[in-house]
């Protein structure tokens, strides 16, 4: 299932534009092109760099959903009820699939912002942190992906149903800090969970790692997988 995923996705030029050109086009974009407009008190670069990170494992999950979707109403999983085949292992290799295609999507974004001035400053065991934050996180979100692919009706509108979860990052600290956004979108900036998440990764990478912001970043991460799983199973049990 793993193998058949991945030969899908390299044949699908937009799942590769949005996965990984887009988000190093926003890299530059938030950069050199807005990086000068906001005042952050450090080099924007590596202000940005950990939004960016969570910015490109939402860029790619909208292929995830579709896929998924697809599976369900193209007649693939009805092929598999006469094979001794788990029919779960298909919702598990699309997550598996999403966390290692995010993965090295990161690892290039990553690439792209340390020539653009990206400078780290984690030890080995923050980076570790780093990776184990970034791994739960696309888990959560690849799980969610999973159960609005399940949930929709049609492929087209599985893509739209992920939509909000690319958006949510700029509704967050990922490119300007809360505290400058008006109100009410401040105090949904500050409680929503991506902004958990970008903290307890800025504050890992710039070495300066917060307690606080990594519990709440797993917290949110273990909840929203959960979520994601249980719904996922409802509703590939009520439609498979």
């Amino acid at each position: 299932m793993l193998r058949r995923n991945f030969r899908h996705t390299m044949r699908n030029p937009v799942a590769l534009f949005n996965g990984i050109i887009m988000p190093i086009f926003l890299m530059f974009l938030m950069v050199y092109v807005f990086g000068d407009a906001f005042s952050v008190g450090v080099n924007y670069a590596d202000y940005a760099t950990p939004g960016l990170i969570l910015t490109t494992v939402c860029y790619g999950i909208g292929s995830t959903a579709i896929a998924v979707n697809s599976d369900m109403t193209n007649g693939f999983i009805n092929r598999l009820r006469v094979m001794r085949v788990s029919r779960a292992a298909v919702l598990n290799a699309h997550v598996i699939e999403t966390v290692l295609r995010s993965l090295v999507a990161i690892a290039l974004v990553t690439g792209v912002a340390l020539l653009m001035g990206f400078r780290p400053s984690a030890s080995f065991a923050e980076w570790l942190g780093v990776i184990g934050i970034v791994v739960l996180t696309v888990v959560a979100i690849g799980w969610l992906t999973v159960a609005f692919g399940l949930a929709a009706k049609t492929p087209e509108s599985a893509g739209m149903a992920a939509v909000p979860l690319m958006l949510l990052p700029f509704l967050s600290s990922a490119f300007v800090p809360a505290d400058k956004m008006g109100p009410g979108v401040r105090q949904f900036a500050e409680y929503q969970p991506f902004t958990s998440v970008i903290e307890a990764l800025r504050g890992l990478l710039t070495g300066t790692p917060s307690a606080g912001s990594a519990v709440r970043a797993v917290a949110w991460c273990v909840g929203l997988a959960l979520i994601g799983y249980l719904w996922a199973r409802r509703s590939f049990t009520k439609r498979g």
